[in-house]
């Protein structure tokens, strides 16, 4: 296939075949066909700008991850989509069981054990521990956040504080629990996965 070929979708199968290969020009030009349309289903479930971007990013990172696997006479769209939604589905059951955690105000262990609940379970266990361990504020702030979904923006007026203030909350919460993380040996990978569906 020649490269003035990848300018149109015309025949998806060639560029999911060569995908399957390892070819980057078929790799962009699919990204730069659905990524716009996956972002506008992210953002409608999601209602965050940065959330529906990363979850694009991570959907195809998992396409080229898997481009060995790709068939090219099944619908990448489908494929696609379907990749995208289950990320959401996470997204929404993380989101719950944490939110309870954190209105319950105990200190006991939270189950997370319920059978296909959440993935990472244990990790979401350990980091919704030392959230608990926050100073006041930096937990509200970090919760507002990442449970709430609320923007710097709206964290700072609902707070009555400097959008720079919770900014820096944040960052120290962040590099608090990845670092905690890191000092557990847990891998880095999977507080970047979970903070994506957070």
């Amino acid at each position: 296939m020649s490269a003035i070929q990848y300018h149109t979708l015309d025949n998806e199968a060639l560029f999911v075949r060569d995908l399957s290969k390892g070819n980057l020009l078929a790799f962009n030009t699919l990204y730069k066909e659905y990524s716009h349309r996956l972002y506008r289903f992210a953002i409608g479930y999601l209602k965050s700008e940065a959330e529906a971007e990363e979850l694009v990013q991570e959907v195809f990172t998992i396409i080229w991850e898997k481009r060995a696997d790709l068939k090219a006479e099944l619908s990448f769209k489908s494929f696609l989509f379907t990749i995208a939604y289950n990320i959401i589905k996470k997204h929404f059951r993380t989101k719950c069981y944490l939110t309870e955690y954190f209105k319950s105000g105990k200190d006991e262990d939270f189950d997370m054990q319920t059978s296909n609940q959440i993935t990472f379970d244990s990790l979401n266990q350990y980091i919704a521990d030392l959230v608990n361990m926050l100073p006041p504020r930096r937990k509200e702030i970090f919760i507002k956040s990442r449970v709430e979904g609320l923007s710097i923006k709206e964290i700072a007026e609902n707070m009555n504080i400097s959008h720079k203030t919770v900014e820096n909350q944040l960052t120290d919460t962040l590099k608090f629990i990845r670092t905690s993380l890191n000092r557990e040996s847990l891998p880095s990978v999977l507080f970047f996965v979970l903070f994506i569906s957070l």
